[in-house]
């Protein structure tokens, strides 16, 4: 699946959130880049509704096209479309291992699964928009034990608070999902409902 490989701190100063998450270039330069990024920007309906789109799409590496089927899928179901958007894909594989702190970054815990060292509930995923499900069981692959990665992800476990619906052992590094979470369990600076609007007058 495509993805945005480009430089994300600009990305980061364009929306003004840090999409990496402890992005030390963004911290020290919180306004947009560019020969203007102090001056002041116009304000409009559509543009908050756009920018809340891109800050969703760049926090979780998806593509436009793959985030319109995100939608359709979200307005699908029953329930708020906006907080069937931010479930499906905080249910990410890639989130998921980037939540449970077996990663530094999402795009880290991309390359991680892509390279096929997740098992799901005993079978082998390596599609990070794999969409996982209550009560599933993550492993690291026997194999892949002893990688560097995961030798630190075990050193550091405990620097990054692991949500309530997941639940990390790093000593056999396994994640154990007890339930789908709910909006308020999930920590994003993003206005779903705006995203909504977005893709509703189109």
């Amino acid at each position: 699946m495509a993805r945005y490989t480009g430089p994300l701190t600009k990305k980061s100063r364009r929306l003004g959130v840090d999409l990496v998450g402890g992005d030390a270039a963004f911290e020290k330069r919180p306004y947009p880049p560019g020969q203007h990024g102090r001056a002041r920007i116009k304000e409009s309906e559509y543009r908050n509704q756009l920018q809340e789109k891109q800050k969703a799409r760049y926090t979780y590496g998806v593509l436009e096209k793959q985030f319109h089927k995100y939608y359709v899928e979200a307005a699908r179901r029953q329930g708020k479309t906006g907080d069937n958007l931010v479930q499906l894909l905080e249910c990410r594989l890639d989130n998921v291992v980037y939540r449970a702190g077996f990663a530094r970054t999402r795009r880290h815990a991309r390359q991680l699964v892509t390279h096929g060292h997740f098992l799901v509930n005993g079978k082998k995923v390596d599609i990070p928009s794999f969409q996982v499900t209550q009560y599933d069981i993550i492993d690291v692959r026997e194999k892949s034990l002893e990688m560097t990665p995961f030798i630190v992800a075990r050193e550091t476990h405990g620097e990054r608070i692991v949500p309530a619906w997941l639940e990390a052992l790093p000593t056999r590094m396994r994640i154990l999902v007890h339930s789908v979470p709910v909006r308020e369990q999930i920590d994003l600076p993003i206005q779903e409902q705006l995203i909504v609007e977005y893709y509703s007058k189109k």
